[in-house]
């Protein structure tokens, strides 16, 4: 399989030619190294600012979203809820998942160069499909970004407007998890994080490529960047649709402070009862979720790849 189907963008990385040989050991030099962090360094910091970019437009969506995933609400309720919450409140919340996307987007798309790049040299002589090997490094990025789940626990208090009165700001609610609860209760909604991150990633990196060659091809920068927004953009959106119930289970269970860690089944289940045994109130916020996501992740996508040519 070509590199160019996993991921295109790895096709376009130049490789650091620089290097000395001696004594049977390859010695990089000062120039050359620089060069490789240069290279390698830029999908972290274009993953950055476009995950910035794209919080700070849609950040109101994502709040009437999950007023929805966790009380169950039409969205008229939610956003009822956020007019009468005031527009001092509208960006409650905000710097957590400023902070988290901006680093969990850069460890995507940065780690899963970098893990690309180290497991195909291990892999070379192996006989291992390319694929495969991608998707693990794939999974493996997906697998790291979970270290910063205490970012969406934080944003999942100060979102619930029952918390309004408990949490003062990020770093209040930071200090009183750890102070009263111990660092366990940061992570509280980790195991659903993990059965989202892996495979999303695997998935996405793996179909935005054939999606991209199945466009029309641009013949213009604006054309290219409206082609890497529809293809981040339905590739987000289905799989928003795809894990949508996991992320009912980490906003429900995140939004519980102290007490017993249950289970996702455990979680579901209640979720599940509380909501008539229905799916459709399962899937209550699932179509704004959808239009956020084709928006959130159109921009993050052609933001990235126009940042990876500018830099």
């Amino acid at each position: 399989m070509a590199v160019a189907t996993m991921d295109p963008e790895s096709a376009r990385t130049p490789q650091p030619q620089s290097a000395l040989t001696k004594g049977g050991r390859t010695l990089m030099s000062a120039s050359g190294l620089s060069s490789m962090m240069s290279q390698q360094g830029k999908h972290y910091m274009c993953g950055s600012m476009a995950a910035f970019t794209n919080i700070v437009i849609t950040f109101p969506i994502q709040k009437v979203l999950f007023r929805q995933q966790l009380h169950g609400v039409r969205v008229t309720e939610a956003v009822r809820q956020l007019q009468t919450d005031g527009l001092r409140n509208l960006y409650r919340g905000l710097l957590p998942p400023l902070l988290q996307k901006s680093i969990t987007v850069a460890i995507m798309f940065g780690l899963y160069e970098d893990f690309s790049r180290v497991l195909l040299d291990w892999a070379g002589g192996s006989g291992a499909p390319e694929l495969l090997t991608r998707s693990f490094a794939a999974s493996l990025a997906g697998t790291a970004e979970a270290l910063l789940t205490p970012f969406e626990r934080v944003q999942t208090l100060l979102q619930d407007h029952r918390h309004h009165g408990r949490f003062n700001n990020t770093a209040h609610t930071f200090r009183t998890l750890l102070t009263e609860y111990g660092i366990r209760e940061c992570y509280r909604g980790l195991v659903p994080i993990l059965l989202r991150n892996g495979p999303s990633n695997v998935l996405f990196f793996g179909l935005r490529g054939p999606i991209k060659e199945q466009l029309p091809k641009a013949k213009s920068k604006a054309g290219h960047l409206v082609n890497d927004f529809v293809c981040g953009g339905v590739l987000g959106a289905g799989l928003g649709i795809m894990f949508f119930p996991i992320n009912v289970v980490k906003s429900r269970a995140q939004a519980q402070v102290g007490g017993a860690f249950k289970t996702c089944s455990e979680v579901l289940l209640t979720v599940w009862r509380e909501r008539g045994g229905s799916v459709a109130m399962l899937f209550r916020g699932a179509h704004l979720n959808y239009h956020r996501s084709l928006i959130s992740w159109g921009i993050i996508n052609a933001t990235y790849e126009l940042l990876l040519k500018l830099f």
